[in-house]
């Protein structure tokens, strides 16, 4: 009965009729686009006009996000999950969100990524203690991840011999949000997986409504909120920017919560991080700065670390299996410990 639910859709693009490979490049292809609108609009605003409201920006965007859901047709009625269920994802997600944005104030982009490229290890390695998950990778999966941030980092201290800046706030916080995004995929992941009816419409939609009031009091007693309101009342082509970044992220955001449903945290993570890679080329491209060896090398290995990824995409994660009420004995085919599509759903 579940499996005929389960069948997942990307803006009207049914996916779970398709096969696994299609439905990788899909949802890949809408995150790229949207982050990486996302990256130069957040280079722009942040290093060019050096406006560093990282909890203002987020919250003026959550409310884009709120009105392009509610043009999606969703609207709360078609909850599957109680609230409760999004109070703490809802916390981890507008902290990242924040502190991310934030940091850009004390890091220049690039040192940004440098610490941020590390996510998808502290994800794997959290997975083995969310609940509902309980899960561990084999061995490609750590040395792929591996590259990848070496790689990054390799490219982002090149750039940081030539344009630094860096801060002690600016690491923190960038800290910060690596932590929550330790925990936010794993969340998501485990929520889709204890309730497959979940769409990516209603986490997005519960995540922006709870979190939005957690963006308050950082606003206020920072004082970020009357100096951004000044500064943005001034400027005020900046909110077409902000406008602009958010319907990107949208796609980006939804196209990201379709891959953890599909392949989970850890593939995602992976993705984000190739991403974080070609948003970093295309800062070298469109506003020239200095190119040296140690980029190229970093990017020979970004360039490893996602082939060998990608040449492996088809196998999934061991899970540990956690008993559960509506567990199925039977009805998967291949048996045994691993996941299946079924169990790890494309609705």
């Amino acid at each position: 009965m579940k499996n005929e639910e389960q069948t997942r859709f990307l803006f009207g693009i049914s996916l779970s009729d398709r096969p696994k490979w299609k439905q990788f490049l899909i949802c890949s292809s809408g995150f790229f686009f949207g982050y990486l609108v996302n990256g130069i609009c957040e280079e722009y605003v942040y290093n060019r006009l050096q406006f560093s409201y990282g909890w203002y920006f987020t919250f003026v965007q959550g409310f884009v996000y709120l009105f392009l859901i509610y043009l999606q047709g969703f609207s709360p009625k078609k909850m599957v999950n109680p609230w409760k269920t999004y109070v703490k994802l809802s916390a981890v997600l507008m902290g990242s969100h924040g502190l991310t944005k934030g940091s850009l104030a004390f890091l220049n982009y690039p040192a940004q990524l440098m610490f941020k490229s590390t996510k998808v290890l502290p994800v794997m390695v959290m997975g083995a203690f969310i609940p509902g998950l309980r899960r561990k990778y084999p061995a490609h999966e750590y040395v792929s991840a591996i590259l990848l941030v070496l790689g990054l980092i390799l490219f982002t201290l090149a750039d940081a011999q030539t344009s630094p800046s860096f801060s002690v706030i600016g690491v923190i916080m960038v800290i910060g949000a690596l932590v929550m995004d330790s925990f936010l995929g794993n969340l998501q992941e485990a929520i889709f997986n204890m309730n497959p009816e979940t769409t990516q419409m209603e986490m997005l939609f519960c995540s922006t409504v709870v979190g939005l009031p957690l963006l308050i009091p950082p606003m206020v007693l920072t004082g970020e909120v009357l100096e951004a309101w000044n500064s943005c009342s001034e400027h005020l082509y900046v909110y077409g920017v902000l406008v602009f970044e958010a319907m990107a992220t949208f796609i980006g955001q939804v196209s990201v919560l379709s891959l953890i449903a599909i392949f989970g945290a850890a593939t995602t993570a992976m993705v984000t991080t190739a991403r974080k890679a070609v948003t970093l080329l295309l800062s070298y491209i469109i506003f020239t700065k200095p190119w040296t060896q140690q980029h190229g090398t970093g990017l020979i290995l970004i360039a490893i670390g996602i082939t060998l990824k990608l040449l492996l995409v088809d196998v999934k994660p061991v899970y540990k299996k956690v008993s559960s009420a509506n567990g199925r004995s039977g009805s998967s085919s291949n048996g045994g410990h691993e996941i299946e599509e079924e169990e790890n759903p494309m609705v």
